[in-house]
């Protein structure tokens, strides 16, 4: 798409936001119920195929253009991100390690939204330790056969694929080695969606846990090749992380612009409450952040349309982006006074919701190890071969 085009996509999304989600969003998220008339909107508009590209039937945004669409989105409603942000992950994989088949097979489905992915990573016993996933794949004639639980999977009920990380040699050393990548295509027996885990925020979409019982994935289902798979996770999280720290930006902006004019229209000790000093203070720091966090996170995405490696810098977005969405809710609640608290504003949701921002794609204190030894790794060191992980 030109640069015109995706500026009028942009202001399209703002206003299907203004007019569509702002209204329902609080009542959708306290009933906790799954944003289907939303969804079918997103599909009108092409989001599920935003970064897939045209030749594929995508949009073929940049990560940069996908990045300001996702802040639009989390103005309104960070769950709507959320549905989008682990299709479109498992879509990077697909195109840039996929073979021209499976391209041909799930993007175009994808970009329409008729296809629409889950990620199977995280295990009960493995979560910042992806290498510790049990999950196994065992090759049988023209299929794997998969047995194991994963965990916190978005679009696990309502989706209708996966991408599946699973251990194809358990017994492999550096463990990395023994972990491929699978798309899992839902129906036929073995695969039951066990339950929805109940969750403090990020209501309206499920967080499912999946358990595979013998349950058959075609061979010509893998990506790439067997052993591979880490490296692609990888790569795909890097994309994952700027959107991660795209949502923090978009829901921090909106617990900015909600505190903003709830403290022109408050009065405390005979005047508007952003006449006094504290306020003002507050107020302040919170649009400093958010636009250091901002542009952090278009640095990255800008780093990922380039073709350069980019973990370092999608780290410190969603890190700092983060931190920061979460201070911002926290004052903005603060500024809001004890109506901060009630449900009949929309600042106890942000609050809510920012936590997962810190802890989902990566803890921030796993972000804080990429980035150092990312420094580390660009400054030439060499790590003495005594030395062994923590």
């Amino acid at each position: 798409m030109s640069e015109s085009a995706d500026t009028d996509l942009i202001a399209a999304v703002r206003s299907f936001v203004e007019k569509e989600v702002k209204p329902v969003a609080n009542e959708l998220e306290h009933r906790n119920e799954y944003p289907q008339a939303l969804v079918e909107q997103m599909k009108a508009l092409g989001l599920f195929g935003a970064t897939i590209p045209e030749a594929f039937g995508g949009l073929g945004l940049s990560v940069t253009t996908y990045a300001r669409i996702v802040e639009e989105l989390c103005r309104g409603w960070m769950t709507l991100s959320g549905i989008l942000n682990t299709h479109l992950m498992v879509a990077y994989v697909i195109r840039v390690f996929g073979n021209d088949e499976q391209r041909q097979r799930f993007l175009p489905a994808m970009a329409r939204g008729e296809k629409r992915a889950a990620f199977g990573l995280t295990e009960p016993h493995a979560g910042s330790d992806a290498q510790a996933i049990r999950t196994l794949a065992r090759r049988s004639g023209d299929a794997y056969v998969i047995n194991g639980t994963k965990m916190w999977s978005t679009n696990a009920r309502t989706g209708t694929m996966f991408g599946l990380v699973v251990k194809t040699n358990p017994e492999a050393e550096p463990r990395h080695t023994g972990i491929s990548y699978l798309i899992a295509e839902k129906g036929g027996p073995g695969c039951t969606i066990s339950r929805d885990l109940p969750k403090l925020g990020y209501k309206g979409v499920e967080s499912a846990e999946v358990c595979f019982e013998d349950f058959q994935i075609p061979a010509a289902n893998l990506i790439g090749r067997e052993g591979e798979g880490f490296k692609y996770i990888m790569t795909g999280l890097e994309v994952g992380r700027v959107n991660i720290a795209a949502r923090a930006v978009g829901v921090a902006q909106a617990a900015f612009e909600d505190a903003l004019r709830y403290a022109q229209e408050r009065e405390t000790f005979g005047k508007p409450s952003c006449e006094h000093q504290a306020i003002q203070l507050k107020l302040a720091d919170m649009a400093t952040k958010i636009e250091a966090a901002r542009l952090l996170t278009y640095r990255a995405a800008a780093m990922k349309d380039s073709g350069e490696r980019s973990d370092i810098e999608a780290g410190m977005a969603k890190l700092f982006a983060s931190e920061t969405c979460q201070e911002v809710a926290l004052e903005a609640m603060r500024i809001h006074g004890g109506y901060g608290y009630s449900q009949e504003f929309n600042v106890e949701r942000y609050y809510r919701d920012a936590p997962l921002m810190i802890i989902g794609e990566g803890t921030n204190e796993i972000q804080r190890l990429v980035i150092a030894r990312g420094l580390l790794r660009r400054a030439g060191y060499v790590r003495p071969p005594h030395v062994r992980d923590d």
